[in-house]
């Protein structure tokens, strides 16, 4: 699950042992605090407000920062953590009673669980209320429950899973969504197509379906066109991406879309595509594919048969080739 991910990386961290967290290395200097929320002191100041003598078997928090940052030290950094987990290790030197028991959990803007055979998108997640950015790229995920996502998140990507169903997702999905991404999974159109409205994500920006099957352009453009604040699109690698007036018809129908497959649309592409969306008979329900053969290698050289056949009385022999694409 999301939630034992989750505590195994922060396991990794280390951030209630030494240096960082609470204990005898550093008591002195927090032993006057009473409040556990008189407010987080920026990276790099004096937690003590002003410059104190060091007691005896304690260490500066300095000393415990170069700790941290010492490639050679021993509490290093691991070189595959985020710049995130940095930040929270420090806090865990200059702050560590910001970041005990519940408090840890407000402290997450954001969480990368990236490749960790994660499954299952568990309850446990509602613990971090302040959480606005969720990224589950690479895992296993076939179903998410939207009850158990924080209210707060902005931004959750779910590339490279194996989501085949938006029901759950869109059951009480969260309202400020702008970003969702769920490319290189198993959703199918037109039964998706229906989830992908204002009605679910009223506020979102950008949208990554890449890689699915979905196949029904006009259905699934008649659903996209709902979502009024909608800027970013990614269709590629969709069976309907084949469709000869693929981009055009999009461009044309989705007239506040700024970018569509990683590309930006200028007016000039506006103008070119202008009216293509009121003719959708235009739009047919069938791919093109243009296939370019560089070089064949062991079969005769037309060229050279040809030259053979200038003046000569003697037989024409020819040769077919027939060439199967399998998709």
């Amino acid at each position: 699950s999301i939630s034992a991910a989750f505590r195994e990386h922060l396991r990794r961290l280390g951030l209630q042992d030494f240096p960082c967290g609470l204990g005898s290395w550093n008591k002195s200097r927090f032993h006057a605090r009473t409040s556990p929320r008189s407010g987080r002191l920026g990276l790099g100041a004096d937690p003590a407000g002003q410059e104190e003598a060091v007691p005896l078997g304690e260490e500066s928090p300095e000393a415990l920062m170069e700790l941290l940052s010492d490639r050679h030290s021993p509490w290093a950094l691991p070189p595959d953590l985020s710049p995130q987990d940095q930040h929270l290790r420090e806090m865990a030197v200059l702050t560590p009673e910001l970041i005990r028991g519940s408090n840890l959990f407000q402290v997450f803007r954001s969480l990368r669980i990236i490749g960790k055979g994660v499954d299952e998108v568990d309850e446990g997640l509602l613990q971090l209320e302040q959480l606005e950015e969720l990224i589950l790229s690479a895992n296993q995920i076939s179903r998410i429950t939207s009850a158990h996502l924080p209210r707060m998140l902005k931004v959750l990507e779910l590339c490279c899973n194996a989501v085949a169903d938006l029901q759950d997702l869109c059951a009480q999905p969260p309202p400020e969504l702008q970003h969702l991404g769920l490319g290189y999974n198993r959703l199918c159109g037109p039964s998706q197509d229906k989830y992908l409205t204002a009605d679910f994500w009223p506020n979102l920006v950008s949208l990554d379906l890449s890689f699915n099957n979905f196949t029904n352009l006009l259905g699934l453009v008649s659903q996209l066109s709902s979502l009024q604040k909608l800027r970013v699109l990614v269709l590629q690698g969709n069976p309907l991406a084949l469709i000869p007036t693929y981009r055009g018809f999009l461009v044309d129908s989705l007239p506040k879309l700024s970018v569509l497959d990683d590309i930006h649309i200028g007016p000039d592409e506006r103008h070119q595509f202008h009216g293509l969306a009121r003719q959708p008979e235009l739009t047919r329900s069938e791919a093109r594919v243009v296939v370019s053969i560089g070089e064949i290698k062991g079969v005769p050289d037309p060229s050279a048969r040809q030259q053979l056949e200038v003046g000569s009385e003697a037989p024409v022999i020819t040769y077919s080739y027939c060439v199967t694409y399998e998709f």
